[in-house]
């Protein structure tokens, strides 16, 4: 702040600002170009609110160092007309025009003294906050520590509190249950968020490797097709298959006769290659697009008899049964279905995740039910709201002996790490404004107390 001139209304009120640009000013104008802020160091950026707050303050500045300038030049205006024979009355306003200048900048020079140095002079015991911020921060540090973080302190608190009853009547308000199980929600996602996935993954898939090798697939499979066989649920496949296959024939005609041309004896002709690759062609689409508009097809009919008779061997047939075991071996066997098993915690977390997010998710009834449940108990307990109370005094009091320290030392810490000048720039940003009242009223209070002073004198006088 030395070297930084502080006349009545600031730099700010300069044009253009900031004559020089200082650390703090490099700061504001990095975290207005999107650089990172670096983590606590929260004092050593300004946020818009800051900034709005800031503008604040440079305009009550103004506004006190123009009634600064006004008094002066009313005292001027007034010893100038006394001088020239207006009247007694230009003693009293000039009188209250010189103390009003007088408290103004006493005023001045002492808001002024807590965040630079007046004019960027040396005068001892100015520049208040920049030059007293660490010992500030140990003040604070001792004071939370003392009066705060004692354990005495801590157990008469809490026990003067009662936290068991209120906290069994608090619980036992549905609105505020609901609450909780939106809090509990929200800490069962993040949970599941830091876990991480290759273990879980590992997990999954040892255990769906274990259950899948232990149980015959094969009859289950059977039971299951037979049944939709039975109520026809396959016929929609089949329509679906019959569409699209009827659609890529019409759309890749010419690949198909060209396949068949090419599959012909190299002695025949290509003309007959031709006919006979658009006879084909013409006959598998006729195939496909009778089975597609003909339920009773009876190329349909024979595929509800196969995978009938497929159903009944997967049941019974010790051979069918023996193959499926073998080709179940075989895919879990194989890395992508194991990629796929161990994938299956992403589905599994993402459903737990959105049973959190649901409101009316059975997980989330069900715990709102049980906190409902609690807080009734709690409020009418007195026994349970012993335990509590006794739970809750003694972490409270374990946390305040083993960390009074730590506690105290990150209050000093982080404050002996802000940066001196833009934490005085800070500071004034919050509170200067209510500072340059004091001004304001120096002013108004020093002129009527001249006014007054030499009203009484006069009046003795004479």
């Amino acid at each position: 702040m030395e070297g930084q001139s502080s006349w009545p209304g600031g730099v700010a009120n300069r044009p253009g600002g900031v004559a020089n640009p200082t650390s703090a000013d490099r700061t504001r104008t990095g975290t207005r170009a999107g650089t990172r802020t670096p983590p606590n160091r929260a004092m050593n950026s300004f946020s818009p609110a800051d900034e709005e707050k800031l503008r604040g303050v440079r305009r009550m500045k103004l506004t006190a160092t123009g009634l600064l300038l006004l008094v002066a030049v009313v005292y001027v205006l007034a010893k100038w007309a006394g001088n020239s024979g207006a009247g007694a009355w230009t003693g009293y306003v000039a009188a209250a025009a010189e103390a009003g200048m007088v408290g103004a900048l006493a005023d001045w020079f002492a808001v002024t003294a807590l965040f630079r140095r007046p004019m960027g002079l040396p005068i001892p015991h100015t520049a208040i906050i920049p030059t007293k911020k660490d010992q500030l921060g140990v003040s604070l540090g001792e004071f939370v520590g003392e009066n705060f973080l004692s354990q005495d302190v801590v157990r008469q608190r809490l026990r003067a509190v009662g936290i068991g009853s209120r906290l069994g009547a608090w619980l036992g308000d549905p609105e505020h249950a609901d609450r909780v199980t939106a809090e509990l929600a929200t800490a069962l996602r993040g949970a599941l968020a830091v876990l991480r996935d290759s273990d879980v993954q590992a997990v999954v898939g040892e255990a769906i490797n274990r259950r899948a090798d232990a149980q015959e697939i094969a009859p289950g499979i059977g039971k299951t097709l037979e049944k939709v066989v039975a109520d026809g649920g396959h016929r929609r496949v089949v329509d679906l298959i019959c569409v699209r296959a009827h659609d890529w024939l019409v759309l890749h005609n010419e690949q198909v006769m060209d396949a068949v041309q090419g599959g012909a004896p190299g002695w025949t002709p290509r003309f007959v290659d031709k006919r006979v690759g658009e006879r084909v062609y013409k006959e598998l689409l006729r195939f496909i697009t009778e089975m597609r508009d003909m339920p009773a097809h009876p190329a349909r009919g024979a595929l509800d008899r196969f995978l009938t008779d497929f159903a009944s061997d997967l049941q019974s047939d010790t051979d069918t049964r023996a193959r499926v075991e073998n080709l179940k071996r075989e895919v879990l066997g194989r890395g992508e279905v194991q990629d796929l098993i161990a994938s299956a915690w992403s589905s599994v977390r993402q459903m737990i995740v959105s049973a959190a997010e649901d409101e009316r998710s059975e997980l989330r009834l069900r715990v709102r039910a049980s906190l409902l449940s609690l807080g009734a108990r709690m409020a009418t307990d007195p026994k349970l709201q012993a335990k509590v109370d006794g739970w809750v005094e003694g972490a409270a009091v374990y946390v305040v002996t083993t960390y009074r320290d730590e506690i105290t030392s990150l209050i000093t810490d982080t404050v002996a790490g802000w940066d001196a000048e833009h934490t005085s720039r800070k500071i004034e940003a919050h509170i200067g404004r209510d500072l340059q009242f004091i001004r304001i009223n120096g002013t108004v209070v020093g002129s009527l107390a001249g006014l007054l002073i030499y009203t009484v004198s006069r009046a003795l006088g004479a």
